[in-house]
């Protein structure tokens, strides 16, 4: 059975690079939102984005944080890992800078989006996984990316078990 996560990143710069990741179809993610949606929900201002990201991790064991350039530090990300957390899903990362967008392009490895959250004292980043793909180039981080999703999903869920 294919766990059903929740895919948070930066929509404007990593949608391309989400969908790749969504189409793996190794795990079970949430629908993809328009550009028009997106700008619908955003236009009811903070209690309707809020509101919509809730109800897109209902039903969820696991968040996957698809980390590019600049993913750390984002409002709304840090939201979705802490509701996630909270919410006792699995939460991982999986840096996607290594990936290609629609024009061909790869960026730069982004911060850990994990480190700014502290639990008993301790840096969540050193409780939550966030994976770089090992490899040279698009196709090498795709398949390491296609080949370990599930897994890393399992692992995420287990170590939310054991904190």
């Amino acid at each position: 059975m294919r766990r059903q996560v929740f895919f948070s990143f930066h929509y404007a710069l990593d949608n391309w690079r989400a969908g790749q990741v969504r189409n793996i179809g190794s795990v079970e993610g949430n629908t993809p939102v328009s550009d028009n949606d997106w700008e619908t929900v955003k236009s009811g201002g903070e209690n309707a984005i809020r509101h919509w990201i809730d109800r897109q991790m209902e039903n969820r064991t696991c968040a996957v944080v698809l980390v590019g350039a600049q993913t750390a530090g984002r409002r709304w990300i840090k939201y979705e890992i802490r509701h996630a957390w909270e919410s006792d899903m699995g939460v991982v990362g999986i840096r996607v800078h290594g990936l290609e967008d629609s024009a061909g392009r790869t960026t730069v490895r982004g911060s850990n989006p994990f480190s700014a959250f502290s639990l008993n004292g301790r840096s969540l980043g050193s409780i939550v996984q966030c994976y770089d793909p090992p490899g040279t180039g698009s196709k090498a981080h795709y398949a390491w990316i296609s080949e370990n999703l599930a897994d890393k999903v399992e692992e995420a869920i287990w170590i939310r078990r054991a904190h």
